[in-house]
């Protein structure tokens, strides 16, 4: 009894709404986000690379120490600092953060937007039933006699 009982909890916690609609966000956000890099990767970084000398910034690296190579084998890999990979990323974090600061704003826009239609229509009286006008003509009449 105790396993279902958990498992009954479970599914109830993974129902519900908040939850589910932050995986579709995650899931969203993984696809959004390998569209930017691809973005970055594979249109802006190489026109950036073409102005300042055909550089591919993924290639930048210092070489701190040199690969050890005997009788045309790699005995020890060579250690570097891949500059250009960390300049690659910082990129895709800036153009991935300001897409998503432009999509929250646009968001914001449209929320706002529906809010003040809806508080117009909210502002506006409904018209009166023909009930009231009529009670309202012959009240009018009523003072009108006096």
């Amino acid at each position: 009894m105790g396993k279902y009982r958990f498992l009954q909890e479970f599914k109830a916690f993974a129902m519900k709404g908040n939850v589910v609609d932050m995986a579709v966000g995650v899931v969203i956000g993984a696809a959004f986000g390998k569209i930017v890099s691809s973005i970055v990767a594979d249109l802006i970084m190489p026109l950036v690379g073409l102005l300042v000398g055909g550089v591919n910034f993924t290639d930048l690296k210092w070489v701190l120490k040199p690969a050890v190579v005997e009788d045309g084998k790699e005995v020890a890999a060579a250690v570097t600092l891949n500059y250009g990979n960390f300049l690659q990323v910082t990129f895709d974090f800036i153009i991935i953060a300001f897409s998503i600061f432009l999509f929250i704003k646009l968001l914001a826009r449209l929320t706002a937007r529906k809010k003040a239609e809806e508080a117009a229509a909210r502002a506006t009286p409904p018209a009166p039933s023909k009930e009231e006008v009529l009670l309202t003509e012959i009240r009018d009449l009523l003072k009108e006699k006096r």
